[in-house]
């Protein structure tokens, strides 16, 4: 029996991180790889059967990946860059996603406006693509052997060519040509199975700002795929935002269904009639699946009612706007949370029961519910209703001290504060510094456990939180780095970290999200208004300085990236809720530099990934963005440097915004892409100093002297050594001191030899 519900895409690291805890194991070669393979198809199955319980009619097969989609899609391509050629198997895959020690990993960055990493594809015009569906049958098969029969997710032709770079120099979609009869070919094999199956072709791309070039590709790429065989029903589906222009294109195409976003997008609401008019199936995503709020079902059944006064209301679905990777599995092992806070919110396996209660209600009625299923409505309505008024979530205080905050920006200009700085720091050309974090040993992660635990005492903790800063510091003076970090042993995460000691925050004990392969993070949730009991940091920080007679850096996270890396309440203005980050750390920055720490560095790692998908909306996020950031450094004095930090990140289209932050020095990740994202920084005579990163810190491979003096002299072809400072382009906490010691040694040295050849 149909209930037409219908779930974008699933999560795939296990409910308790499963699958990072066994990859991990067979990389460090402690476990076979059939162990792998072993759990990802029990994750699998229960995955399929979490669904079909909660009584989904559309559920995914393809969707789950050992490392990211993009990559299986490189795989199913035979999309393999020409240094991976000669392994195979699960060498060939994991060498491209992490690299080894003959290869570098191909590059990361991050899936449109959202914390998810993939692997950008490495195209050329010479390469020769042929079919792989292995994958994409056999877990089609394997779901129906489970007694689920499924859709079957792929990434589209479009959108693949539209993340991916060419190494020879060439437009991607050139290759369209190249790349389509692959689809063509694998939908072929699809039809195969003899019987109806349903094909979700995942085209978020064509929810940007799109060039006619881009669009004059969807009607001749869909016209193709859709006539191919009679037993395959088409959807096209978009997310992030309205898709307007390709929607109105699509709909002429002879696909079966469109799946839009229309909480993202509200703009979709724009393209209804041209659905209705060419009868297409909607897939209607109205159950956030980027936030972890509990739906409002009457919100919800009011906005499909509108739908269906265009829409005929039999063909439409109800859908999660985007895949539920991008949210944590279940509340249920929640059991520390606030209760009241609790029921104010879903993960990913609530999620499954409101979509299936909102198609219920919206296609049957409400007479037609169970007991059971009027008492869910009932109940979501009240916990919707008691979060409009909780006394826990505001505060006039806060919001009065934020409104009329007067400081919005920082005294003297770069070029006085800089000539200060230099006078005061004495710092030399090509400074050497790291990022901030370093490897968190088994010793400290058990250490902060036990103390979260209540096993150790704040004593012990704190002894073995300075052991490690003691050693850490050790570690950098014997390495001869010259702006030292004290290692952050005491902090789990960048921002869950500060959100633990700021009011508005609060933590799941197994909320966590895939950030890219293995990589977990549990994002904070911001509920209610965000203030500054006390110092956050400044203990710390003093006690590392006060062990070196070198410039300790003290570390932040900055008022975006908090925001970005959080799940945030959707009851205020982003906006306003960053604002309120801001004037919290402005506080924290005064106690630094009052403390005696000379360097602040406030990384704003995920200001770009906040960036709106479409050009209409950059500039309102632009003006806010920076104004926090501003206001957060607000109260440095001329002679306290400010750094940022900023993760995988094209700044052509933002390096005007990166001088209006006005921070004295910028680190960012280039190390997978030479020089090439330098030369915007030459291009608008940026004055600021730059640290670009030298070396890939997401591979385990240690690069060598050799490796490191070629990358510094690429930097220097492009901007002066005076304006330049080394590091490895992203924090050291995932990796292994046994490869941060010899590549920071070998980061030093080359350094030195390049000092001598430029004196």
């Amino acid at each position: 029996m149909s209930t037409k519900s219908y779930v974008i895409g699933f999560p795939r690291i296990g409910e308790q991180r499963e699958l990072k805890k066994v990859l991990e194991e067979f990389w460090a070669k402690k476990s076979p790889f059939n162990k792998v393979e072993e759990l990802a198809s029990n994750l699998k199955k229960r995955h399929w059967e979490y669904q079909k319980k909660a009584g989904i009619e559309y559920i995914s097969s393809n969707d789950f990946s050992l490392y990211d989609n993009i990559l299986d899609t490189c795989i199913m391509l035979n999309a393999i860059p020409k240094r991976f050629k000669e392994l195979k198997g699960e060498e060939l895959y994991f060498s491209m996603a992490r690299g080894n020690k003959n290869c570098v990993a191909m590059e990361m960055t991050k899936w449109f406006n959202t914390n998810y990493h993939y692997i950008v594809p490495e195209l050329s015009l010479e390469d020769t693509y042929k079919l792989n569906a292995s994958k994409i049958i056999n877990e089609y098969n394997e779901a129906k052997q489970n007694g689920i029969k499924t859709k079957i997710n792929l990434i589209g032709p479009i959108t693949f060519l539209g993340l991916s770079k060419r190494v020879d120099d060439g437009d991607t979609f050139e290759l369209l040509s190249k790349i389509l009869p692959i689809y063509i070919e694998l939908f072929k094999e699809i039809s195969k199975l003899n019987e109806v199956v349903t094909v979700q072709i995942d085209e978020p791309l064509l929810s940007k700002d799109n060039e006619t070039k881009i669009l004059d590709l969807i009607k001749p790429t869909y016209n193709d795929l859709g006539t191919i065989t009679n037993n395959i029903k088409l959807i096209v589906t978009t997310y992030f935002e309205h898709s307007n222009e390709a929607t109105k294109l699509l709909v002429n195409t002879p696909i079966w269904g469109i799946g839009l976003d229309f909480l993202y997008g509200e703009k979709n609401l724009q393209t209804l009639k041209e659905i209705a008019n060419n009868n297409k199936k909607l897939i209607a995503g109205v159950v956030d699946g980027r936030n972890i709020w509990k739906n409002d079902i009457k919100n919800s059944l009011k906005l499909l009612e509108e739908i269906s006064i265009i829409v005929p209301k039999e063909d439409i679905y109800i859908s999660s706007s985007c895949s539920l990777l991008h949210i944590p599995y279940s509340l249920k092992y929640e059991k520390d949370l606030d209760k009241n806070i609790k029921s104010w919110l879903s993960f990913a396996i609530e999620k499954l029961d409101e979509i299936n209660l909102i198609s219920k209600i919206f296609f049957k009625g409400l007479e037609k519910l169970t007991i059971d299923e009027q008492k869910a409505f009932i109940e979501n309505i009240k916990s919707n209703e008691n979060r409009k008024t909780s006394e826990l979530i505001h505060n006039k205080k806060i919001q009065n001290r934020v409104k009329n905050f007067a400081k919005l920006k920082r005294d003297g200009d770069f070029e006085e504060r800089i000539k200060i700085q230099k006078e005061l720091l004495k710092y030399k050309d090509l400074a050497t510094t790291t990022i901030g974090s370093f490897p968190q040993t088994p010793e400290v992660r058990k250490s902060r456990q036990d103390f979260k635990k209540g096993e150790i005492s704040y004593e012990t903790y704190e002894k073995d939180m300075k052991v490690y800063i003691d050693d850490c510091i050790a570690f950098q003076e014997e390495c001869g780095l010259e702006v030292l970090v004290h290692g952050e042993p005491e902090r789990n995460d960048m921002v869950e970290y500060f959100g633990e000691q700021l009011n508005g925050f609060v933590f799941s004990l197994n909320g966590w999200v895939q950030s890219y392969g293995s990589r977990c993070v549990k994002p904070p949730i911001i509920f209610g208004d965000i203030s500054r009991e006390k110092p956050m940091t400044v203990d710390w920080i003093t006690y590392a300085q006060s062990k070196t007679s070198k410039i300790m850096k003290g570390m932040l996270t900055g008022p975006v990236t908090i925001l970005n890396w959080s799940f945030v309440r959707d009851d205020l203005p982003r906006s306003e809720v960053s604002k309120q980050i801001a004037v919290a750390l402005s506080d924290e920055i005064d106690d630094l530099q009052n403390a005696g720490i000379k360097i602040i560095q406030v990384d704003e790692a995920a200001f770009k990934e906040g960036y709106p998908l479409r050009k209409e909306n950059i500039k309102e996020y632009e003006i806010w963005a920076v104004r926090d950031f501003k206001i957060a450094v607000s109260s440095a004095k001329k002679q306290t440097q400010i750094h940022t930090h900023m993760c995988y990140s094209q700044f052509n289209d933002i390096i005007k915004t990166i001088e209006d932050m006005d921070a004295d020095v910028i680190s960012i990740e280039t190390a997978k892409s030479g020089n090439e994202l330098l030369k915007i920084f030459k291009q608008v005579g940026y004055k600021q100093e730059i640290g670009p990163g030298v070396y890939d810190i997401h591979s385990p491979r240690v690069p060598s002297v050799e490796e490191i003096i070629k990358q510094i002299k690429l930097l220097l072809e492009v901007l002066p050594k005076e304006q330049l400072w080394i590091n490895p382009d992203c924090g050291l906490k995932t990796r292994k001191y046994e490869e941060v010691k010899p590549s920071l040694k070998n980061m030093v040295e080359a350094v030195k030899i390049i000092r001598k050849d430029y004196k």
